[in-house]
Formats: C-alpha cells, sequence, structure tokens
C-alpha cells in the first residue's frame, strides 16, 4: 500500500483509470470522476480495491462522498493518520 500523499495519490489515479479503462495520463485529479464515466460498479470496485490496499473499512459512497481523485486521496491520507496515531 502506498505510505504517502503523493504515492496513494498515483495509485488512485492508476486504480481508477484501469476500472475506466483510460490512460492514467488522461484523467484531471481535480476532476468528478462521473465525467469519466464512473458508476455504481466501478464506484464500487474501487472501494473492495482501497479496502483491501489499506485495510480500511469504507462506506460504498466513498467515491460519490467525496468525488475526485484529490478529494479521495485527501480522505484516505487522513484516515490513515488517524489510523495511526491510534483513533481509528
Amino acid at each position: 500500500m502506498p505510505d504517502s500523499h503523493p504515492d496513494l495519490h498515483r495509485w488512485l489515479t492508476e486504480k481508477v483509470a484501469g476500472h475506466l479503462g483510460l490512460p492514467p495520463a488522461e484523467l484531471d485529479p481535480s476532476a468528478k470522476l462521473r465525467r469519466y464515466g464512473l458508476d455504481s460498479a466501478h464506484a464500487l470496485s474501487l472501494c473492495v480495491d482501497i479496502e483491501e490496499a489499506t485495510g480500511l473499512l469504507v462506506e460504498p459512497t466513498l467515491p460519490w462522498d467525496h468525488p475526485t481523485i484529490d478529494a479521495l486521496a485527501a480522505h484516505l491520507t487522513e484516515l490513515l493518520r488517524i489510523r495511526e496515531r491510534g483513533g481509528g
């Protein structure tokens, strides 16, 4: 699992691109993922990837609650920090 924000951001970009069948370079990390065709099946698969890679339990609404790669990476980074400090 990526252990820094840049690594997590890159990992998320690659995962999202893979689910959408796009090259990672085509994704704008500040654009809403729906713009690229992210649907509920992709979102659920992405949540499973996140759970498997981080050990965090995430809600299936995570990609809708944090609809960009930037927002997802920031949120997951914070959750991982909380867990490291013993808060979760």
